[in-house]
């Protein structure tokens, strides 16, 4: 293919791309996606507009009743034609007066921030094959030095629409809503779960006993702690840890964390019995994978409860359920917080930082696929120059966890433009030889500790000690749901339910590889591939294959769990 033809096809790609986003914000469009999209873009406008009518309307009215009204009646008269006017205002925008924002509202500004990222992921890929055949077919430094400017510029361009989206997020006037909701909920769920686990008589009290020797690492065995209490939180019983003689560290769990319960432990007395038999007093459950029949509240699901409030406060709900689970769960005795504390101060962990998890040894080759250090480096690189749109970063720093101390010691090589902050002591402990030791213990909860600190995340979502490390992360903020880059997964549960999405817009194959959606379809997704198609298989049709990301929205499953109405 000749030099021009492929400069012709790049700029043909570009512009559709470019129209497609422009009809997206049109405001002639009267489809209902783009009514949402004017409605977001002009909101802003509305509420700065707003103050200049109402004082308008004020003035007129001012002029009109000066003359044939009492001051109280005029001053009445000017609050209730205010307060409709707000409320008019709320109604055409999908803002609210009052602080709170709509449902409608908050889902379409997360929309539009993931849908500006799975812009960047497709045009990124083709770029860089347009980038790759010119190089592999010419040597015209010259044209790949200008298709490099051209991708840069293209990169701003997509950083500025990023920026002008957290600044509306920033400037709608809800973070205050954010926050207190944030907290309110997490408190509801804290007050449930202490309740649940301290009852007022433990003699008489239905348990469930979890035993936590789960033949898996550190991640995979605190997933399994929270799968037990998932399972207890439904059936209304208290969860028993049973850990002497863990293999992470023979005391048990009590000597790292505090207990889950401060007044039950005790297991033995009562009627004994298995999953599923619930008229027992106390039950015990298998491992995940192996439990059946399989409830409708397993991970992915989230109490039907608490959904109406949290699917609008969180981009990510059953990330924040399970996080909540964790902040209950991973409380460190003193001894503990010493530790995390002293390396914390060590290691001279400051922010900004992001926190990079590379994991080599047990995972690549079987669960994983081996990325490079460059990789993990690009995702990073993106987040300072998306930071450094808004405000001066002093240094770039990057946190970085391993099983393979190698993998830091070529951080602070290659990327001398930061500072590398990780111990390659922690990572040598954690190689498969010597993973359960007390000194590995220490390591990978300050590991985890450490990286749901960060500001960001750029890891393989294969991993669970990623995954905790993410989960913990939205406890610590509103809504940190889209502080991530995985190389890998999306986000999953091990052993969850299904996971589904739903279109939202129409979708005929382009390739053999893709396939056909309709608006309504149920689609059982297999995966992001991050260059703007993930995989599934369509419910409607049964067929397997690629499709546009942006063309689908998450299904957030619901179940009936007890309602703790007597907890406030």
């Amino acid at each position: 293919m000749s030099f021009s033809r492929q400069i012709l096809i790049f700029i043909c790609i570009w512009g559709l791309l470019i129209y497609f986003f422009l009809i997206k914000l049109n405001p002639t469009s009267r489809s209902k996606e783009t009514d949402e999209i004017e409605r977001l873009n002009s909101a802003l406008l509305y509420l700065e507009k707003s103050k200049a009518i109402d004082n308008e309307l004020r003035r007129l009215l001012d002029e009109y009743v000066n003359d044939v009204a009492s001051p109280e009646q005029k001053s009445e008269l000017l609050k209730r034609i205010s307060s409709k006017f707000q409320d008019v205002t709320s109604s055409s925008t999908g803002l609210s007066s009052n602080g709170v924002p709509s449902y409608e509202y908050e889902q379409l500004r997360r929309r539009v921030t993931t849908n500006v990222g799975e812009l960047w992921n497709y045009m990124g890929t083709e770029l860089s094959k347009i980038e790759k055949s010119m190089r592999s077919e010419f040597e015209m430094q010259q044209s790949i030095k200008q298709m490099k400017n051209f991708m840069e510029l293209a990169r701003e361009h997509i950083r500025s629409l990023t920026t002008d989206l957290n600044t509306m997020k920033g400037a709608d006037g809800y973070e205050a809503y954010r926050h207190k909701e944030s907290k309110a909920l997490s408190d509801l769920v804290q007050k449930r779960l202490h309740y649940l686990q301290n009852p007022s008589d433990c003699s008489t009290a239905r348990k469930l006993v979890c035993k936590i020797n789960k033949g898996c690492g550190f991640g995979c065995q605190l997933h399994h702690i929270v799968y037990c209490f998932i399972m207890a939180y439904a059936t209304e019983r208290t969860l028993i840890l049973k850990s002497k003689g863990w293999r992470y560290h023979k005391g048990g769990w009590e000597e790292i964390y505090l207990p889950v319960s401060e007044t039950c432990l005790d297991s033995d007395k009562g009627s004994q019995g298995t999953w599923p038999q619930q008229d027992v007093q106390v039950m015990s459950v298998p491992i995940i994978d192996s439990l059946n029949p399989r409830p409708s509240y397993l991970p992915l699901a989230i109490p039907a409860d608490l959904a109406p409030r949290l699917t609008k406060l969180h981009g990510d709900p059953i990330a924040w359920w399970i996080g909540q689970l964790l902040k209950y769960i991973l409380k460190p005795q003193p001894e503990t917080l010493e530790m995390l504390e002293n390396g914390k101060n060590k290691l001279g962990f400051k922010k900004p930082i992001v926190g990079v998890h590379v994991r080599r040894t047990d995972k690549v080759g079987t669960e994983a696929s081996f990325h490079s250090l460059e990789e993990y480096m690009k995702g990073v690189d993106d987040y300072y120059d998306q930071l450094e749109m808004v405000e001066h970063v002093d240094k770039r720093r990057v946190y970085i966890a391993s099983d393979d101390p190698k993998v830091i010691d070529e951080a602070r090589r290659n990327y001398p433009q930061y500072e590398v902050i990780g111990d390659p002591e922690i990572a040598k402990v954690a190689a498969v030889s010597t993973r359960y030791t007390d000194s590995s213990l220490n390591g990978i909860m300050l590991d985890i500790d450490l990286l749901s600190k960060c500001d960001y995340l750029v890891c393989t979502f294969s991993s669970q000690v990623c995954r905790v490390a993410y989960e913990i992360m939205q406890t610590l903020y509103p809504d940190a749901s889209s502080k991530f880059k995985s190389l890998d997964d999306i986000y999953y549960y091990g052993g969850q339910n299904a996971h589904n999405v739903i279109s939202v817009m129409d979708h005929q194959p382009k390739s053999a590889e893709q396939i056909q959606i309709k608006t309504g379809d149920l689609i059982g997704i297999a995966g992001n591939h991050w260059n703007g198609f993930s995989k599934g298989k369509n419910a409607r049709t049964n067929q397997n294959g690629l499709f546009p990301s942006f063309k689908v929205n998450n299904k957030v499953e619901v179940a009936d769990f007890p309602t703790y109405s007597h907890v406030e």
